[in-house]
């Protein structure tokens, strides 16, 4: 009986540290996500399009809102940060995320700063939610959709 009761035990911790520590599927989704992060702040458009799916529903808080693919968010984006004198923009990831992985979708959401200068004055965004949506295909995870929704602004 205490043998039984020892291997369940022993059963409870490994499966605990598993949930606490990521996998080597988490790990994967999230050398994704960090490539479009990467890729952002270093202005590497190629590795932020890697990153992506063809068709990746994209909500985020700039007009208009709303994109069908990462491309076209990347140049929504570049045109509205230069309409409103936006540059520098830097995303920071939390290091608290959840990642759950059902087949191939994986579902992220991870707490982030957005950082830029406007108009040269320092711009920070704090609190704001990135949630995400992946799928594993031949080419491995790829974003198919995110959404941002913007934290607590300073200075724009």
């Amino acid at each position: 009986m205490q043998k039984l009761i020892i291997i369940v035990l022993l059963v409870v911790v490994a499966s605990g540290l598993a949930v606490a520590g990521m996998n080597p599927e988490q790990a994967a989704v999230l050398k994704t996500v960090n490539q479009f992060v990467d890729g952002f702040n270093k202005l590497d458009s190629k590795a932020m399009l890697t990153s992506c799916a063809q068709q990746t529903a994209i909500i985020d808080d700039f007009p208009p809102h709303t994109w069908h693919s990462c491309s076209t968010w990347l140049s929504a984006y570049n045109a509205w940060a230069k309409a409103n004198g936006v540059t520098d923009g830097v995303v920071t990831l939390a290091d608290s995320m959840r990642v759950h992985i059902t087949g191939d979708r994986a579902y992220v959401a991870v707490p982030a700063t957005y950082t830029s200068k406007h108009n040269g004055k320092s711009v920070n965004e704090p609190g704001s939610m990135w949630t995400l949506v992946l799928q594993k295909g031949a080419a491995g995870w790829r974003i198919t959709a995110w959404a941002w929704t913007e934290g607590g602004t300073s200075g724009m």
